[in-house]
């Protein structure tokens, strides 16, 4: 649930409201956020109300958040609309698309199958953006950046230097540290040869709202080239919903039916499947850095609690491949499996 918090007056946010809105009478409550240096706010006059978007001043020709938004837009995608904004303050007022996520609508029911037709309309959404958005090629900031070898080996090591030897302590030998990075960088190197698509890069169910039966995609500002798996790991064996295997296989299914008229004449469902066990090493473990990052970092609790299952997620996956059984021996010999991070 969101919190809710009046906000008192502001220079910039207030006259830039009563522009946009040409009245004085709205109340303004601020959101809670996410792990960003985003700030969102949520402004109601009358019986309407929108959500205002607060970060640094920016340029309208190539601001990535009105760039993706836009492309996003064209072909088809459901995003936000764009209300107002004010460049130079660095503030944009979206359309509001209400405070229920796919998250909350997972958890709703006593079992997965009443979600299943909203993760079917969050893979309809994410077909949109693999495949008409990527073959729409345009001036787009998700094209001028990617996923390759480097990013993915940095989202790796910010796992190994936040959890294992920052949170964890564990200390590596140097042989043992060479095996790891030996492994990290062949993991990484297979995904870069990977065909790539526009991928949203954080496509879990906290950024799919849903409004009228109609899904919606938020925070996609980070949108880059990358292997379709990346998104469909996030989906799939995101670390906020525990979504069993019965149902990510069904999902995979209903994505590849939705998307076969895109698919290469080559395509190799062994090869889709191993990709997919390969990205969910890479995406999960990063998910894993990212999470102890915030305690280690800046000592926030919030999602230490993910830490555990998401771990497991990155074992069961690192079991199908015999060849990087080290890693799988250092996240058992460091604790990583059994600590209580919630005590910490």
């Amino acid at each position: 649930m969101r919190i809710f918090l009046m906000v008192t007056h502001d220079e910039f946010l207030n006259p830039f409201l009563s522009r946009s809105l040409k009245s004085d009478s709205y109340k303004v409550f601020s959101l809670a956020g996410d792990a960003s240096n985003r700030r969102y706010y949520r402004v109601v006059l009358d019986a309407q109300s929108w959500v205002l978007m607060r970060w640094e001043p920016f340029q309208p020709d190539n601001y990535p958040f009105l760039s993706v938004l836009n492309h996003f837009a064209k072909n088809g995608v459901h995003v936000p609309q764009v209300i107002a904004m004010s460049p130079q303050e660095g503030l944009v007022l979206l359309e509001d698309l209400g405070d229920l996520t796919l998250e909350r609508k997972y958890w709703e029911s006593q079992s997965q199958e009443p979600a299943l037709e909203f993760y079917q309309m969050a893979i309809d959404e994410i077909v949109k953006i693999h495949h008409p958005a990527t073959l729409d090629k345009s001036d787009c900031t998700a094209f001028k950046i990617k996923f390759d070898t480097e990013k993915f080996l940095w989202e790796m090591n910010y796992g190994k230097d936040n959890l294992l030897s920052g949170i964890l302590k564990f200390n590596f030998s140097e042989s043992a540290n060479k095996e790891i990075g030996d492994i990290f960088l062949d993991i990484c190197s297979r995904l870069d040869k990977e065909p790539k698509r526009i991928a949203h890069r954080d496509y879990h169910s906290r950024n799919l709202m849903i409004k009228l039966d109609q899904m919606s995609v938020i925070d996609f500002q980070d949108a880059r080239l990358g292997p379709i798996q990346y998104d469909l790991v996030s989906l799939m064996r995101d670390s906020y919903v525990d979504m069993n295997d019965k149902m990510a296989n069904r999902l995979i299914e209903y994505y590849l039916d939705k998307s076969k008229e895109y698919l290469p004449k080559d395509f190799s469902r062994e090869q889709f499947d191993r990709t997919y066990e390969l990205q969910s090493i890479q995406r999960c473990f990063k998910a894993c850095g990212s999470f102890a990052s915030f305690f280690h970092l800046r000592e926030d609790r919030r999602y230490l609690k993910y830490l555990p299952g998401t771990l497991r997620r990155v074992m069961k996956a690192i079991n199908e491949f015999p060849e990087y059984k080290a890693f799988g021996d250092v996240l058992i010999d460091s604790g990583a499996l059994e600590r209580k991070y919630e005590s910490l």
